[in-house]
This record gives C-alpha cells, sequence and structure tokens, in this order.
C-alpha cells in the first residue's frame, strides 16, 4: 500500500482533472410557470397588495428553484411577467416596480436589502438563489427618475423597464437588462434609448441575456451571439403559440441550432392566450422541451449541457445557406402556384400533387426548392411548397424569408397556411432548401401533436435542411426562416428616442 504522502499528488490531480471535466458541462434549468394574475383595474393597488401577489407567485418559483437545485442544477430561467402577470397600465404597474441598479454596485440584496430603498422581491430572489447555491434568473420591472432637463421623461417623471435580473449562488445581482424590443401590448414600459448587449462569466460558460420579442432581431440577439460569442442565452419569454410557423418550442429550437448557442427558453403558462412551450435548446436540437396547450401546470425542465458549444467535436461548421438552391442551373418546370395566407404574410404556394416529387416556387428574390417521396399519399390530406419573401409584422416590421413543406387544414387550398396542429402522413425522405440571401437561416420540424424531431434531420454544408431516416412521425412542417435583418423598417415607436 502506498503511504498517504504518495498518494496525494494523485488524489489532487484526480480532483483537477473531474473539476476540470465537469466544467465541460453544466445542469441547466428552466420553469415554465402558470402565472398567478392580477385583478384586472387602472387603478393603482397599494404597494402592500402587489407584494402579496408577487409573493404568491415567488412562492411557487422558489419551490422549482429549490427543486432544480436539489438535482443539481447550477441555473435556473423563470419566465417574463412570470411575478406579477401582464394586465397591467402604466400607471396600475407602478406598485410592482422596484430600482434594479447597475450590477457594478457589488450588491447582494440577500444580506443588504434596504441599500437602494425597498426591494423585497430583490430581497427574495437574492435569498433564493443564496440558500440553494444556484443562479436564479428572473423577469421583473425596473423604475428610474428622470426630470425635464430629459426631453424625452415622460409626463409621469419616471422610465419603466421590462427588467431581467441574474443573481448567482452567493445572491449577488450580477446582470440587469432592460427589454429593448417591446410588443406591441407593452405600453406600461419604455424603450430603452440604447439596446444593451448584457453577458457574464460563470464557471461553466459566458452568459448573455434578452427577453421574448428581443429574439427576432438584430439587436440585441444578434449582437450577443455573433459580436460577443457568448455560450448561452438566457431567455425569459411570454410567447403566445402562433401555428405553423412560430410555436415557441419550434422557433426557439431553430434558432438555437441556427446560431449555435444553447437557448435556455422559460415560458410562461396560459392555455387561453396560448401561452405554452419551454425547452433547453442547443446548437444540435432539443435537449428537453415541453409543450402543453391542455393542462395548466407549470413544468421544470432539467438537462446537461455543454458549457462552450463552440469547442464541441459534434459543434455544427459553417453552412452557405444558398449554395445547394443557387447551384441548381435549372429548376424544375414551372409548378402551379397560388396564394395563401399565414396570418397577414401572402405566400406563393405549390400543392404536392403526387406521392414524391421534385418542386420549386419563387418569391421575390427567394427561390425554394423541395425534393420529397411521401410514404403514402393520402386523398384526405394535402401539403405545399410555400415561399415568402418580404415584411412581416403590421405595426413593427421585419423582413423574412421563409422556405417550407406544409400541411393544409383541409383539402380545400385556401385553407392552407391556417393553423394546423395533426396531420396522418409521414414521408420517406425529404430535401428543403433555399436562394437565402443572409447568413441567419433557422432550420425546424415540426410533427404532428406539435412535436420537434429532434435528430431526425440534419443540415448539410450547401444549405439543405434533410431528413436522415425518413419521417417517424406524421409531418406538419418543415421550415427554413431566413432573416434580412438589413431590410428591416426603422421602428415606428423609437424613431423619437
Amino acid at each position: 500500500m502506498l503511504p498517504l504522502q504518495a498518494l496525494l499528488p494523485a488524489v489532487v490531480f484526480a480532483l483537477t482533472a473531474l473539476q476540470a471535466l465537469a466544467s465541460d458541462t453544466f445542469l441547466a434549468a428552466v420553469y415554465e410557470h402558470a402565472v398567478i394574475l392580477p385583478d384586472l383595474t387602472e387603478e393603482p393597488v397599494s404597494p402592500s397588495h402587489a407584494l402579496a401577489l408577487m409573493n404568491k407567485n415567488m412562492d411557487v418559483l422558489e419551490g422549482a428553484i429549490k427543486e432544480a437545485a436539489q438535482q443539481g442544477a447550477h441555473i435556473i430561467v423563470t419566465p417574463e411577467d412570470g411575478i406579477y402577470g401582464w394586465r397591467f397600465t402604466r400607471e396600475s404597474i407602478y406598485p410592482y416596480l422596484e430600482d434594479i441598479p447597475d450590477p457594478v454596485v457589488n450588491w447582494i440584496p440577500c444580506t443588504d436589502p434596504s441599500r437602494f430603498g425597498p426591494a423585497p422581491v430583490q430581497e427574495r430572489l437574492s435569498c433564493m438563489a443564496r440558500n440553494n447555491s444556484i443562479y436564479v434568473v428572473a423577469n421583473i420591472g425596473d423604475k428610474k427618475p428622470c426630470d425635464s432637463s430629459d426631453p424625452n421623461c415622460p409626463r409621469d417623471g419616471r422610465y419603466q423597464y421590462n427588467t431581467d435580473v441574474v443573481f448567482d449562488t452567493q445572491g449577488k445581482l450580477v446582470a440587469r437588462y432592460h427589454k429593448y424590443n417591446l410588443f406591441r401590448g407593452e405600453t406600461q414600459f419604455n424603450y430603452p434609448k440604447e439596446p444593451e448587449a448584457v453577458t457574464f462569466e460563470t464557471p461553466f460558460g459566458k452568459f448573455g441575456i434578452f427577453t421574448c420579442f428581443d429574439i427576432l432581431f438584430y439587436e440585441p440577439a444578434v449582437v450577443l451571439v455573433s459580436k460577443m460569442q457568448v455560450d448561452t442565452v438566457l431567455f425569459p419569454t411570454a410567447w403566445m403559440n402562433v401555428l405553423p410557423f412560430l410555436t415557441a418550442i419550434e422557433f426557439h429550437s431553430a434558432w438555437a441550432m441556427g446560431m449555435g448557442v444553447n437557448l435556455l427558453s422559460a415560458n410562461t403558462h396560459n392555455t387561453s392566450m396560448a401561452m405554452t412551450g419551454d425547452g433547453l435548446f442547443t446548437p444540435g436540437g432539443p435537449a428537453a422541451y415541453h409543450y402543453d396547450s391542455v393542462t395548466e401546470e407549470g413544468r421544470l425542465l432539467i438537462a446537461e449541457l455543454s458549457s462552450h458549444p463552440r469547442l464541441s467535436p459534434a459543434y455544427p461548421l459553417a453552412i452557405n445557406w444558398s449554395s445547394y438552391a443557387t447551384s441548381i442551373k435549372k429548376f424544375p418546370g414551372e409548378n402551379s402556384t397560388f396564394s395563401g395566407a399565414v396570418r397577414r404574410d401572402i405566400f406563393t404556394f405549390s400543392e404536392l400533387r403526387h406521392k414524391d416529387g421534385n418542386y420549386t416556387v419563387c418569391q421575390g428574390d427567394l427561390c425554394c426548392h423541395l425534393v420529397y417521396q411521401m410514404s403514402n399519399k393520402r386523398k384526405d390530406e394535402v401539403y405545399v411548397l410555400g415561399a415568402f419573401d418580404g415584411l412581416h409584422g403590421s405595426l413593427i416590421k421585419y423582413h423574412w424569408q421563409i422556405c417550407t413543406l406544409l400541411k393544409c387544414p383541409s383539402t380545400n387550398l385556401s385553407t392552407c397556411g391556417q393553423p394546423v396542429e395533426t396531420a396522418q402522413t409521414e414521408f420517406e425522405m425529404f430535401s428543403l432548401s433555399g436562394t437565402f440571401g443572409t447568413s441567419y437561416v433557422f432550420p425546424e420540424v415540426l410533427y404532428s401533436g406539435v412535436w420537434l424531431a429532434p435528430g431526425e434531420f440534419e443540415v448539410l454544408h450547401d444549405g439543405r435542411l434533410k431528413s436522415k431516416h425518413g419521417t417517424s412521425k406524421p409531418l406538419i412542417t418543415a421550415t427554413l426562416f431566413g432573416r434580412l435583418y438589413e431590410k428591416d423598417q426603422p421602428h415606428p415607436l423609437r424613431i423619437s428616442l
């Protein structure tokens, strides 16, 4: 037997090796929360009444945080609006807001709660993180006073911001982010004057953070990934699902794959507003996800993720998203096409009339190409190849290029593009590509029942979204979402800022 002195170096080496190995991965958690909502009122409630509601929600979140910590999670993300909901005017939300300082102040609210005035919500979140030794990510409201020397100061003398906060394992405030791209109904909040690229370092990677609608825009979403080189994005959201494309799990998974980062997406849960769908998404597909449009229950998800996905041997290589489609010197003969609406977007569609085929449809600068073979051509189901190249959105307009293999709700072609959740047709193979004018393209496949298809498709280096071994479930859509950020219109509500 070796003496203790001889064993010590070996033990130290082994522990060091284990720590290095552990740092390559981390356990992440997200919680989809069925938010307890306030009564609908235009009049502000008392601060104690507001805090009572927020404590009810934080009781639920604390239970999820404790469970995640007990299972070894290093970080947990909770949803946008998860502490007080969304039924507010600018005046009625005020009692729910706190002054959230810049993290450079080096503050632990759990041990010094009154340093910046009353902050019971930040104090409790900080203690949740500290007492459970876990990073806690939450969405709350920030208030900042202003005066007449500021030409943009609101009449009530304050700015109000939709805000994400992050507390580390000691309960210290390490990140604060003000949502830059407000959704059209968020009139209770102000737009920040400048976009914020918020990052922070951890023992398990570099993190960035933004909120919900932000994911669709260059700032801050692309800036964080392409310029700040974060490994993981924290994403509190209150996402209302919009079939056939913009379901939470579908687009968030596609975005993580297209951008090559981890995305920790925590959604609110409210079936009456079609809010559900959260997940732990990676460059290779979802590690875990949840979608429930029936029950009213929350859900905790935990999964092991790579701390530095770009260093992984499995990290996808660069993709030329237009290479294959533009290399086709002569597209197949013109297919008969028709127009159909996906919400307000007018697509060019071509019906897939045969069990297998080779189709092309074009709109604007985009041509979409599809090669496919169905397992069986059903008479009661219709599929189309669709292309869209244009501005999306009613008030805030941003430019999409979309190629999609899509199931229609019925055999009536006028229904193509309307929401559909179920299908019966499986495909033995499909290959979808397009002449995209952007490098920002997000791929995803959605199966019947709103299920993702991890491991069942791949994106080739020449830009083809291709099934690997056929579809194991009936297909709703296979889609390539392209974003031409440079063609977005100026934000109509931010021009005066």
